[in-house]
């Protein structure tokens, strides 16, 4: 085996998850977790449970300008903000990640999983909303996504960034080997109507979300993106949805630099869909997973290599599934990699 980047623990075909649960009960979900994902759990998200707890509103307590309406959030711009970006901006160049907590008001899974405390992990991972997606989620006052906006687009890079510190920081508490994504489902929207965005603006963006963060950092996106705006950022892991998009990822020379330099790739093989899973086995999964690594191969990259520095996921998160549906896929997750590591391994 070989170590991942920049961390002192093996992964290698470990299994874990992207982060949303269906449950309201964060006991319930944290259980879940423990039982099939022991090695490399996660806390649960759980957005079913309240509307603070979905991906946008968990990160947004404490954003300059915030206001919270139903079930709505953005951010005012039109009125006075400077002293509470001041404030912001001053808490992070003192790196006070403490500022920036998520209270359990918004987080009751990540509160359950620090007071449960895993068992013996290997690593603990944990995840925050990215800045490109929280940036074109939340708008101003006018309907406009604030990341369009420079003086809050700056805010917003530095918040989430704090956030993602002040987590880590709690991780480890738990276990000296953290893992933290940055879940960025608009990135599949780069290049297009939609997002007017330069490629060098998003890998700013992307690499001041990850300034500090100690251990792996890791990018998830579900959908299809140009991956050589990631593969050229300094991130450690990246996460997508294998199940649908296997091959894409090998369409991009910097594939092969970016597992040359340790890079780690999340093969999101384990369908969510109830139709899917109905139909899917471990087998017919393996068979998958192996003619999008054969793909790599075919790029000059070393299968040994690429094996090691892989994680195995869900292709995306299962905050919409149901609870039957959720321990399904955990369940399948936890054979498939454990078939996996049996096969390849060594």
């Amino acid at each position: 085996m070989i170590k991942a980047s920049g961390s002192s623990f093996y992964l290698s075909g470990l299994p874990t998850a992207i982060g949303s649960m269906p449950h309201k009960d964060p006991k319930k979900a944290c259980s879940l977790i423990a039982k099939y994902l022991p090695e490399l759990p996660f806390w649960p998200q759980l957005p079913k449970r309240s509307f603070l707890e979905n991906m946008y509103a968990q990160y947004s307590e404490g954003f300059p300008g915030l206001v919270i309406e139903r079930d709505n959030i953005y951010v005012n711009l039109s009125q006075g903000i400077e002293e509470p970006l001041e404030k912001l901006y001053s808490a992070y160049l003192e790196n006070k990640a403490e500022d920036f907590a998520v209270s359990k008001e918004y987080a009751s899974g990540l509160h359950e999983f620090l007071i449960r405390r895993p068992v013996n992990p290997i690593a603990v991972k944990g995840h925050v909303t990215g800045p490109i997606t929280w940036g074109m989620t939340v708008t101003d006052e006018n309907h406009r996504p604030v990341l369009y906006d420079d003086n809050a687009s700056d805010a917003v890079v530095k918040h989430l960034n704090m956030k993602a510190r002040w987590q880590e920081s709690k991780l480890r508490e738990l276990c000296d080997n953290t893992i933290i994504f940055f879940d960025e489902p608009y990135m599949s929207s780069i290049g297009s109507a939609f997002v007017s965005i330069p490629r060098e603006r998003i890998s700013e963006l992307l690499e001041g979300a990850f300034e500090g963060i100690k251990s792996l950092k890791g990018v998830h996106c579900c959908g299809n993106t140009d991956w050589s705006i990631l593969l050229n950022t300094s991130v450690d892991i990246i996460s997508f949805d294998a199940y649908s998009y296997c091959h894409t990822i090998s369409l991009y020379p910097e594939i092969k630099d970016f597992i040359e330099r340790g890079g780690i790739i999340a093969w999101g093989i384990v369908p969510r869909d109830d139709k899917a899973l109905r139909s899917e086995a471990v087998k017919n999964l393996m068979d998958k997973l192996t003619d999008g690594m054969a793909d790599l191969e075919r790029k000059g990259i070393g299968r040994g290599k690429m094996l090691h520095q892989s994680l195995i996921t869900p292709a995306c998160g299962l905050g919409p599934t149901s609870e039957e549906a959720a321990e399904q896929v955990l369940e399948l997750l936890a054979d498939f990699s454990k078939a996996f590591r049996k096969k390849y391994i060594k």
